[in-house]
């Protein structure tokens, strides 16, 4: 689902695009931009009204599970998740992402390891031309972004794509949800300045009032460029071992309270990684 975002959407559509072919692809025009629909023209777009709502998160999530439960009749997985975040299968493993999930059985969740692709401005000065990774190396491990985002189960997804009611946790070592929103300073600023404009129509007293992510309220903004400079003094790790990060998931994953869905601790990692180069160019 997207509003006025091409810089995401080109990306989106370029990754997903190349691997499953634009056909299979389905973006959900909020707002029914011109734009949007000409970018992602040869996939299937789908216009709803674009008008502020103070429970646009709530709205979202409900629409989102009603078009994932539809595609389950037709396609064996289904990917579900924001413009800027990519599930994405480590070269190491050989094949495709399309090949990994045509091997897998259906009737599960998979849910991968979250990395945010962070722009790292003091040593990384190329712009973002036709690719991101390249330009762009460093990642930093993202609990919040480890979602389970590809199923082929009638489980509902909480809100924000953080939770759903599938009772296992199935994290394959070589799957990972790569999170873009920090991977530009300048399509960063612009995106947040988007997003602030959106919170202000809604003309809400206090973030609680609200069904939307406080982190598009320009209250919690704060200073763009310190922010992307303080990823520079994020601890630098060597090699990229991620199945400790996996194993932790699981040894916390539970039931979350009584809301039927499951969980495990999203406790922040301040570290940081070098991806391999095998990873560059594959979006």
């Amino acid at each position: 689902m997207v509003r006025d975002d091409e810089f995401f959407l080109r990306i989106w559509l370029d990754y997903y695009g190349g691997l499953l072919g634009l056909e299979n692809c389905y973006v959900i025009n909020h707002g029914r931009g011109r734009s949007v629909a000409e970018m992602a023209a040869g996939a299937n777009v789908i216009g709803i009204p674009g008008d502020p709502h103070k429970n646009f998160d709530a709205k979202r999530w409900k629409l989102l599970n009603g078009v994932v439960a539809g595609l389950r009749s037709y396609y064996k997985h289904v990917i579900v998740g924001d413009v800027d975040e990519l599930v994405v299968l480590d070269p190491e493993a050989g094949k495709s992402l399309l090949q990994f999930l045509e091997d897998r059985r259906g009737n599960r969740v998979f849910t991968p390891l979250g990395l945010e692709v962070i722009h790292r401005i003091d040593i990384e000065h190329a712009p973002i031309r036709d690719r991101v990774l390249g330009p762009r190396r460093h990642v930093r491990l993202a609990p919040h972004y480890s979602k389970p985002c590809v199923t082929s189960v009638p489980a509902k997804i909480a809100r924000g794509g953080h939770f759903t009611e599938f009772p296992e946790l199935i994290t394959p070592d070589n799957l990972y949800l790569f999170h873009l929103k920090f991977c530009d300073f300048p399509a960063y600023a612009e995106a947040m300045d988007r997003r602030n404009a959106v919170t202000a129509a809604v003309e809400a007293d206090r973030i609680s009032d609200v069904s939307i992510g406080r982190h598009w309220f320009a209250d919690a903004r704060g200073d763009d460029r310190a922010l992307f400079e303080s990823f520079a003094d994020l601890p630098l790790q060597e090699g990229f071992e991620m199945k400790p990060f996996r194993k932790a998931m699981h040894n916390s994953w539970g039931k979350r309270g009584d809301t039927g869905y499951y969980e495990f601790d999203r406790e922040d990692q301040p570290v940081q990684f070098q991806l391999p180069e095998r990873f560059d160019g594959m979006f």
